[in-house]
């Protein structure tokens, strides 16, 4: 008998219905950390049912009746299929893989880690974070920035890779500087690429691996002119060749402004992506930055939250003045129908801490406990790491071991 989730969560009705197949699309971003492929591949997503008044319930199959991932997919699930439009509620209906199921399975996870060439070098236990804005001129890049060297002195490591390849600052703003090379004694097979070596930085117990088109080029200020397929080739470069560590626990993509060719490419490559959306407090900026929140939708990206940056300016004396105006991100968040995450003041020391490269969530003042509890918020509650503790992580190689003793 399968098991039953009855106690599913709220959220934002209206709007149209999805089908079944809608669901089924957006459930291939639902990825398991153990084998590396997505549920709907992996044939652990058995059923869909869309009711008339938006609860949608899902039948998923666990390798095993106990999986300790079982949180972390139902968690993952419910995130997406929560922000398709219409959807009222989620619940789950739970069972196990048939032990020719199992094998099957198995047998298709060995088939993507081994006659498959991986899309991405990145780990399928790694979070991926888009930081978008519907403009430039946010403070995206900063809040990019200060959030992955909050979350790093946690004790994480966190991957940066600046998908801005126009408008890249991130070196400046972290402090980092030389230039990309290939990893140190690899042995390229031919036909293949080699790889690319992130540039580390230590930062607190955590460590810091960044990527960026900043750390090609020869001069700051040198000007790509660069159109859209020339964009989406160094991006997708960044994706697929660089070795990012394998126990990666998150990657923070600076996204250009927008939603042009990179942005949709993107979303493409990594569909197991969740955005964050920066604005400011004017309502000029949240009217443009609903446009980023459509488009993920569009793309089946799961949107967690809104930031909101520059919210207002703290005097010496406590005082907080509004200087941009007040409720942009909260009316962003209730349109696009996410949390609003956290509220950045305006202060000098984030963008003298970003010319310098020592980011201000390293440092004091309001603005730094806003970044730090902006990340506790993200690794607590709204996008967690993956927790690999207790699961049995070497389940396919043993999988595959029987699998090739078995001959089959």
């Amino acid at each position: 008998m399968p098991s039953t989730d009855t106690s599913p969560t709220q959220a934002s009705a209206g709007g149209t219905l999805p089908t079944e197949g809608d669901v089924m699309e957006v459930l291939r971003g639902v990825i398991d950390p153990e084998l590396g492929s997505d549920i709907v591949d992996l044939g652990m997503a058995k059923g869909v049912r869309v009711g008339d008044d938006g609860e949608v319930r899902v039948t998923i199959a666990l390798t095993t009746a106990g999986c300790p991932l079982r949180g972390q997919i139902q968690r993952d699930t419910r995130a997406r299929v929560e922000s398709m439009p219409g959807v009222t509620s989620v619940s789950f209906d739970w069972t196990e893989l048939s032990p020719e199921e199992k094998a099957a399975t198995m047998s298709r996870a060995r088939l993507n880690a081994q006659g498959d060439a991986p899309d991405t070098m990145i780990p399928s236990t790694t979070r991926v974070v888009a930081v978008a804005s519907g403009k430039g001129g946010v403070g995206k890049s900063s809040v990019t920035v200060n959030l992955a060297v909050a979350i790093a002195s946690r004790g994480y490591r966190v991957g940066v890779l600046d998908a801005d390849i126009w408008g890249f600052s991130v070196p400046r703003m972290i402090g980092v500087e030389g230039r990309l090379a290939g990893v140190e004694g690899e042995v390229v097979a031919e036909g293949e690429r080699p790889k690319i070596a992130p540039v580390l930085r230590p930062v607190g117990d955590g460590v810091l691996e960044v990527v960026s088109m900043g750390l090609l080029v020869d001069d700051e200020e040198s000007a790509l002119m660069w159109r859209g397929f020339m964009l989406n080739r160094a991006v997708q470069h960044f994706v697929e060749d660089v070795a990012w560590s394998d126990d990666l626990d998150y990657l923070f993509i600076d996204m250009p402004p927008g939603t042009g060719d990179v942005a949709m490419g993107l979303a493409r490559m990594l569909p197991r992506t969740e955005m964050l959306i920066v604005t400011t407090p004017a309502l000029t900026a949240q009217k443009v930055a609903i446009r980023a929140a459509s488009m993920a939708r569009k793309s089946h990206v799961r949107v967690a939250g809104v930031i909101e940056n520059m919210s207002a300016f703290v005097c010496d004396h406590g005082d907080s003045y509004p200087l941009f105006g007040a409720g942009g991100g909260q009316l962003l968040a209730d349109d696009a129908g996410v949390p609003l995450l956290g509220q950045i003041p305006l202060e000098s020391s984030v963008a003298s801490g970003g010319d310098i490269g020592e980011p201000i969530a390293l440092g004091d003042g309001p603005a730094a406990e806003a970044f730090i509890t902006l990340a506790d918020r993200i690794v607590d509650e709204a996008i967690p790491p993956v927790e690999m503790a207790g699961c049995s992580a070497r389940m396919l190689d043993a999988a595959t071991a029987a699998l090739d003793d078995l001959d089959l």
